[in-house]
């Protein structure tokens, strides 16, 4: 092919990449792929029965993902809700992974926070309609530094909370999770090659509530 030939981008493409923890490096987003259901009691607090066979999966746009520590309310929502979840960040590319060896994609964890506007949910509920505006808005899904799986291990138990203002809202363990990680994992990989920079939000506990504006979570 001749260079008069030769392809480049109209647009800048847009990259974008969250801190490590204790590195220089940045972890390159990808896409954004979130668990509903995965916490029995969280999923009665929404009235739904607990699904045990296969895990309900649905998308953020990796724009929802940020680091920064403040993020503005939505004008469009009168009901914004907290959902803290631990978050699996991808290392390895991957389809149809066996649940034995779905851990070895990891490439590290983080905490994270499924922003949700809860009143565009409910309405999308009732019309059978798809999540998209309530999940997957800019800046609805902030996450902590990314902890490498070297550092930190593959995590099967340990706490989970959220406090607004101080006061817990949330309190959960993730080996609550009906779905952990690894079975998260071979089961996402059935629908979609998983891919390094691909993020998995696995779920939140119960506890779930409304955010106002000018509180600390």
């Amino acid at each position: 092919m001749g260079a008069e030939n030769k392809l480049s981008f109209e647009l800048n493409p847009i990259v974008r990449g969250m801190k490590i923890a204790d590195s220089n490096n940045l972890f390159p987003i990808h896409r954004v792929f979130c668990v509903g259901k995965n916490y029995a009691e969280h999923a009665k607090e929404m009235g739904s029965e607990v699904e045990k066979k296969e895990p309900f999966f649905f998308s953020k746009v990796p724009e929802s993902v940020t680091q920064v520590y403040k993020v503005l309310i939505p004008e469009d929502t009168a009901n914004l809700h907290h959902e803290v979840e631990l978050v699996v960040a991808i290392g390895s590319e991957g389809r149809d992974i066996e649940t034995e060896s779905a851990l070895d994609l990891v490439f590290g964890y983080a905490v994270g926070v499924d922003l949700t506007r809860r009143d565009l949910q409910a309405d999308a509920k009732k019309q059978s309609r798809p999540w998209d505006v309530a999940k997957g808005f800019d800046a609805s899904a902030p996450i902590s530094d990314i902890t490498p799986v070297a550092q930190s291990g593959h995590p099967g138990s340990g706490r989970i909370f959220l406090e607004v203002d101080g006061d817990t809202r949330q309190d959960g363990d993730i080996g609550n999770m009906i779905w952990p990680v690894a079975g998260v994992i071979s089961q996402l990989s059935k629908f979609f090659r998983l891919r390094p920079g691909d993020l998995v939000f696995t779920g939140t506990p119960e506890g779930v509530g409304q955010l106002l504006p000018g509180q600390q979570v």
